[in-house]
């Protein structure tokens, strides 16, 4: 992160066994809220950190210097952070399938993609390849290769598209659970407006986490540009690992720089899925829910769910009705459907969890056979 890497002070850092010593290298408040552990080593009484280890936590480079004892870091910057992501962020560009005027070759529709194995396998968002024929895929250095889009889920907005490629650059995703915290510093980069625009960087903060914005899932809140043609494209914190997929953004009059991102682990998700099933093979509770107007607006609440309707022979075995108040699923309150949606990732269909209702001014437990959802 850039506010971080700018507090780092190492002109004076003396280098013992490969590791920086501790009380040189940091300047007081470097680190983020609750620390970044390190691997260190106790010498003489003195602290050292594995100069390895820095750069590992905070991003940037360090060198060392035999002959003159010393390690020079150097804090990760934007131009850095670019240079180490572009070669595995990719432009799409296509025909729309609903053109009027096929014959026009100015129609075309694009996007961006991040590139997830070395072999050709490309992510994108879903609303970008939907309804794309031809599609060609741009990478950082101009190739091109016809692509073809192996798998979609319009509910996470994730797509595959995949090209008769090897050698290619996959891009880095942060660890999951993923350790970002709002206000650091994130660059997008993305094919924004027009195709001759690709490979365009952006940068801003992380403006917000755990946002329920139309969408199935959370998403990462940015202000930095997002653009039509960026959807699919990298959001990266700056150690150029992927945060998340630049998905969408509200455009309204008055309203400016208010991006939004499918993060890193919901990415893993559907990831795992379409490589392990084909599909994500989404789990449901076999009923539906109704949010409580807190919890459509935006507000604190606790409120429960309430049953609109019953769909699963399990939902109906159990006696679940409409009308009945869901409360928890698997020991966990849920007031929203995003957070039922998040807490379902964990499980797959024909799994049984535990559902706390009530029913008829009763609250009971009941065991729910989860269905495809």
């Amino acid at each position: 992160m850039r506010g971080k890497g700018r507090m780092l002070r190492v002109s004076a850092a003396l280098i013992v066994g490969g590791m920086l010593t501790a009380s040189t290298a940091f300047a007081a408040g470097a680190s983020a809220p609750g620390g970044i552990a390190m691997n260190a080593t106790v010498i003489k009484g003195e602290v050292y950190v594995k100069a390895s280890s820095l750069t590992s936590a905070l991003g940037g480079t360090g060198k060392y210097n035999a002959a003159a004892g010393t390690y020079t870091y150097t804090p990760a910057d934007v131009p850095s952070v670019v240079k180490k992501v572009s070669p595995s962020t990719v432009a799409i560009i296509g025909k729309p399938t609903d053109v009027s005027n096929a014959s026009n070759r100015y129609n075309l529709a694009h996007g961006t993609g991040v590139i997830v194995k070395a072999d050709g396998w490309i992510l994108t968002n879903a609303h970008v390849v939907k309804d794309m024929d031809s599609i060609v895929v741009v990478t950082s250095d101009g190739k091109q290769y016809s692509g073809k889009r192996t798998h979609m889920d319009e509910a996470s907005d994730l797509a595959l598209v995949k090209i008769t490629a090897s050698g290619l650059k996959p891009a880095v995703f942060t660890p999951i659970p993923m350790k970002i915290q709002v206000g650091e510093t994130v660059v997008a980069i993305g094919t924004p407006v027009s195709f001759s625009l690709r490979n365009t960087a952006t940068a801003g903060v992380l403006s917000g986490l755990n946002r329920s914005i139309s969408s199935t899932y959370k998403l990462l809140q940015t202000d930095a540009a997002i653009n039509p043609g960026n959807s699919g494209g990298p959001l990266v914190n700056m150690k150029g690992e992927v945060i998340g997929i630049n998905s969408l953004k509200f455009v309204e009059v008055d309203v400016d720089n208010l991006g939004f991102s499918i993060p890193a682990d919901t990415v893993k998700y559907v990831l795992d899925h379409f490589f392990k099933y084909g599909k994500v093979n989404r789990s449901s509770l076999g009923i539906g829910l109704e949010e409580s107007w807190s919890a459509i607006v935006g507000l604190p609440t606790s409120d429960p769910l309430t049953v609109t309707n019953v769909k699963s022979d399990s939902a109906k075995k159990a006696g679940i009705q409409n009308g009945d108040v869901l409360y928890s699923v698997a020991g966990k309150q849920v007031s929203s459907l995003v957070e039922l949606n998040e807490l379902l990732k964990a499980y797959l269909p024909g799994q049984t969890v535990e559902v706390t209702l009530l029913m008829d001014g009763d609250l009971v437990t009941r065991k729910l056979v989860l269905a495809a959802g």
